[in-house]
């Protein structure tokens, strides 16, 4: 959960904590990482930053980084982000929100009885609106499309 505005920055940064804090040790021998993502928003599939600060954590981390967006209107199809919200609402009902901490809380303790769980961290950075990518930055990318719709299905690979 952040403090700021909801950028690509933002997006990648809490994938690459979660990679770092539960990722590396869940898939040690992973290389590489699905990422299942809304078509819109700071990590739309039109959001130029989404893509470089994908670049960015697929260098640091060595993975490949597979994209799949839903298609525009189809967030819903997300299955745990469907099914986890309900978990979320009921374990938030009726509680003010009268700090970040307890906006956090009930997310961190959310669990299904299939054993799903929500882990939440308050992310306190501040993140810049408005970061322009240039035509270089953007071209350095080494992106592979899919064949079907690969504007929505895309695999970024570390560079060397």
């Amino acid at each position: 959960m952040g403090i700021d505005h909801d950028t690509a920055e933002f997006a990648v940064e809490s994938i690459q904590r979660w990679w770092y804090e539960m990722g590396m040790q869940l898939y040690p021998s992973a290389e590489r990482l699905l990422i299942t993502a809304d078509c819109g928003g700071s990590n739309g599939y039109r959001v130029r930053l989404w893509k470089l600060e994908l670049q960015c954590l697929a260098d640091e981390t060595g993975l490949e980084i597979e994209v799949c967006h839903f298609p525009p209107g189809t967030s819903k199809w997300n299955k745990i982000e469907y099914q986890m919200f309900c978990h979320i609402s009921q374990n938030w009902q009726g509680r003010p929100l009268t700090s970040r901490q307890v906006g956090i809380n009930p997310i961190d303790h959310t669990q299904t009885k299939q054993g799903l769980s929500i882990r939440a961290k308050l992310d306190k950075h501040h993140y810049k609106t408005k970061i322009k990518v240039t035509d270089e930055e953007f071209k350095a990318i080494t992106i592979e499309r899919d064949s079907f719709h690969g504007e929505w299905n895309y695999r970024i690979k570390p560079r060397d």
